[in-house]
C-alpha cells in the first residue's frame, strides 16, 4: 500500500481520542422501480380515503365552521377581508392563482428529480418527510374532513377554478379531495421542498427563494379560498416536525451529515 494511502486510511478510522469511527454510509442511489411502487401505493391509500369522504359534504361544512370558530377564537379569522382587499387588483389575483397551481406539484416534481440526481440523501429526507406526513394527513382528512373556504358558505370566491382552467388540467376534480383543507398539505409539502432546496442548493439566491417559496404558497392559499390560516399553520407544523424527525433518523442511522445541515 502507498504510503500516503495508508496514512489516509489511518485518519479515517482514527478519531481524536484514539478510537475507531465509522465514516458516514454514503447515500443509496434512487431506483426509480421502487419509488414508482412507493408512488402508486401512496396514491391508492389517498384515492381510499377520497371515496370515504367526497359524499360527506354537511360533515365538511360543520367542520369547517368548526375551525372558523377556533379562528375567531385565536384572533385568526381574516380571510373574506384579505381576499376582498385583493378582489379588486386582477394582476394581483392572476399571479396567487399562479403561484397555487405552477408553485405546487411541477416544483415539488421537478426539485424531488434534481435530489433525486444529485443530492439523493436530502431526496431522502423530503421523500420519508412526505409520506409520513402524508399519512398523517390522510388519517386527518378521513376522520375530520373539512370543506375548504371556497366551499363553506362564507361569501368568498375560488379564484383558481373562477379564472384559469390550468388547475384543473394538472389536478383534474376527479383525482382531489375536495373536503381536505386540514392541513394544508399544499403548503406542508412546499416547506418541506423549500427546506431541502435551503439545504442543497449552493448558490444563496436559491436558497433564499427556497425559503420564500412557501411564504408565498401561504399567501396564495389563503386569498384563493382554498385554506384557512390555521390550516396552513398546522400543515407547516406537521410537515416541520416530520423533516426534523426524518433528520434526525438518518443521521441516527449514519447516513452523510448533509441531511441534517439546516436542523
Amino acid at each position: 500500500m502507498a504510503p500516503e494511502v495508508a496514512s489516509t486510511t489511518i485518519v479515517d478510522m482514527l478519531s481524536v481520542h484514539g478510537g475507531t469511527v465509522a465514516r458516514p454510509r454514503p447515500a443509496p442511489m434512487v431506483r426509480l422501480v421502487p419509488q414508482i411502487l412507493l408512488l402508486a401505493g401512496a396514491v391508492a391509500a389517498y384515492f381510499l380515503v377520497r371515496g370515504a369522504t367526497e359524499a360527506g359534504l354537511g360533515h365538511a361544512v360543520r367542520n369547517a365552521h368548526l375551525v372558523v370558530r377556533l379562528e375567531r377564537w385565536l384572533g385568526l379569522y381574516h380571510e373574506p377581508g384579505l381576499q376582498a382587499a385583493v378582489a379588486g387588483q386582477p394582476v394581483v389575483v392572476r399571479l396567487l392563482n399562479g403561484v397555487y397551481i405552477w408553485g405546487h406539484w411541477p416544483v415539488i416534481v421537478a426539485t424531488l428529480l434534481w435530489l433525486a440526481s444529485r443530492h439523493p440523501a436530502v431526496y431522502l429526507r423530503v421523500r420519508n418527510a412526505m409520506l409520513v406526513s402524508g399519512a398523517v394527513g390522510l388519517v386527518v382528512f378521513l376522520s375530520f374532513p373539512v370543506a375548504p373556504p371556497r366551499l363553506a358558505g362564507l361569501g368568498m370566491v375560488d379564484t383558481v377554478t373562477q379564472q384559469s382552467q390550468a388547475y384543473r388540467v394538472l389536478q383534474p376534480t376527479m383525482f382531489t379531495n375536495q373536503y381536505a383543507a386540514m392541513p394544508s398539505l399544499h403548503v406542508g409539502w412546499d416547506l418541506l421542498v423549500g427546506l431541502a432546496i435551503a439545504v442543497a442548493a449552493g448558490h444563496w439566491s436559491a436558497r433564499l427563494a427556497g425559503l420564500l417559496m412557501p411564504v408565498l404558497m401561504v399567501v396564495a392559499v389563503v386569498l384563493t379560498a382554498n385554506h384557512y390560516l390555521i390550516d396552513a399553520v398546522v400543515g407547516a407544523g406537521l410537515t416541520t416536525a416530520c423533516w426534523l424527525g426524518c433528520g434526525w433518523w438518518q443521521r441516527r442511522a449514519g447516513n452523510p451529515a448533509e441531511t441534517g445541515r439546516l436542523t
